[in-house]
């Protein structure tokens, strides 16, 4: 990298300068920083929805794949803005950049990217697309004079070690609104779609998953696991696989499970004297190039389980009920309150909570109202004491033209809650059922 290249252009920048100024003078610097020659840069590249153009795609070029001639498979998308836009985290501008390379994110074109920036050559941040799922790689960094070089090359390494794994902690702070069975059966269709999944159940006081599973514990247990600081003991050594086979596609489908592990029974005190909340991140680190997704299973509370499995996800998803207030005021908590405490401590910007959704309760039009008025009382309450926007967490659809209060709800159906005596996720024995979080997974994770 050439750090004086990348001092100099933002040296003949002038304060407030145009897009087109920085366009001219700094992107060419900093695309060659990120590794990428004039044949793999597309500049207003279609994104495929409407007239929405991205500022530069990127991707490098193979033997037989030129980018700048077929213009196919884009990894990497930048959206460029001027010096005379504020792209300061918080600001309205930076909120507004950040829907703009979300949406390019997703849209039809793009549907092989990974990666999203956004930078005005004061302010850069990275995005990680997975799927459906778009988080910060990064936090909104400020490029200086002093430290441009570091800021590039801290996004180009994670560009170069793209991980394969999204990190997700199923987690509500309250008890009852499905948090296992949703990353059961989760993790079943995942599987079902050709996807390597491992499942974390890390609820040791009450073993749901695992009982549910009828799993046994590995030839190791995953306390020790955590507690290898010198990373001898294997992965495989702790889980153990989940395989079903189904005679009339004749084919097995299987996922990993690391079962809950009664070492962990010591109290809250003794467990944070011997492992930081950290530990399972680092741990998870390690193996994510083996899997597409690690599910978390999240006991309902804040202490040390469930902001371990927090820190070490990327995004956070959260089951509801819509006659439950408690479910919701519970949501609301954890993402105006308990993530933004995780984000403090970890400084890259993640994880990301992800839109609510209602959980194994059939919704009438009455009873959508009632919820809707309560919601709305929440989003209410944490503008006005906190500050705090929800609404994109429980209306992810509402705009100022469009009003829309659609919620994700996953119906009510019987044989889900039954599947468990049986040891057989619901997705796997009904197809009602497999529907069902289908439709979950392509709503939340699979482009």
């Amino acid at each position: 990298m050439n750090d004086k290249a990348l001092k100099q252009a933002l040296q003949n920048l002038p304060n407030q300068e145009k897009e087109v100024v920085v366009n001219n003078i700094f992107v060419p610097e900093f695309l060659n920083a990120l590794g990428f020659n004039l044949m793999e840069r597309i500049p207003e590249f279609s994104t495929g929805r409407g007239n929405d153009a991205v500022d530069y795609a990127l991707r490098h070029n193979t033997k037989d794949n030129i980018f700048l001639q077929t213009k196919s498979d884009p990894f990497l998308l930048v959206e460029l803005k001027g010096r005379d836009v504020n792209l300061a985290e918080g600001s309205s501008q930076y909120k507004s950049t950040v829907k703009q390379i979300c949406r390019y994110l997703l849209a039809p074109n793009c549907k092989t990217v990974q990666w999203g920036i956004i930078t005005n050559s004061n302010h850069i941040q990275l995005f990680r697309k997975h799927g459906k799922a778009i988080y910060p790689a990064t936090q909104c960094l400020e490029i200086k004079q002093d430290n441009i070089g570091d800021v590039i090359q801290k996004i180009a390494n994670k560009i170069k070690n793209t991980p394969r794994a999204l990190t997700v902690a199923v987690y509500n702070n309250k008890g009852g609104v499905g948090k296992t069975t949703t990353t059961v059966n989760l993790a079943a269709v995942l599987a079902m779609k050709d996807k390597k999944v491992l499942v974390i159940d890390f609820d040791p006081n009450q073993k749901d998953l695992t009982n549910s599973l009828g799993v046994k514990a590995g030839k190791t247990s995953f306390y020790s696991y955590l507690d290898d600081k010198a990373n001898k003991i294997k992965i495989q050594d702790v889980l153990r696989p989940y395989k079903i086979h189904f005679k009339k596609l004749n084919r097995d489908f299987v996922f990993d499970v690391i079962p809950s592990d009664k070492n962990f029974d010591s109290g809250e005190d003794v467990l944070r004297q011997v492992f930081s909340v950290s530990v399972l991140r680092k741990k998870l680190e390690n193996i994510k190039n083996q899997y597409d997704y690690i599910l978390i299973d999240s006991p309902p509370n804040w202490r040390f389980f469930s902001v371990s499995a927090v820190y070490a996800s990327d995004v956070v998803f959260m089951p509801t009920k819509h006659n439950n207030i408690f479910s919701l005021e519970n949501a609301a908590l954890a993402i105006r309150q308990y993530i933004p405490q995780v984000q403090q401590k970890r400084k890259d910007g993640g994880p990301i909570a992800l839109p609510i959704f209602f959980n194994g309760e059939k919704i009438t039009d009455a009873a959508r109202n009632t919820a809707n008025s309560a919601i709305t009382n929440l989003i209410q309450n944490a503008a006005r004491e906190h500050k705090f926007d929800l609404r994109p967490y429980f209306y992810p659809r509402y705009t100022k033209a469009k009003k829309d209060l659609h919620i994700f709800d996953l119906p009510s159906y019987a044989r889900i809650a039954d599947a468990a005596f049986s040891r057989i996720p619901a997705a796997y024995k009904n197809k009602t059922a497999r529907d069902y979080y289908l439709h979950l997974a392509k709503e939340y994770f699979l482009q």
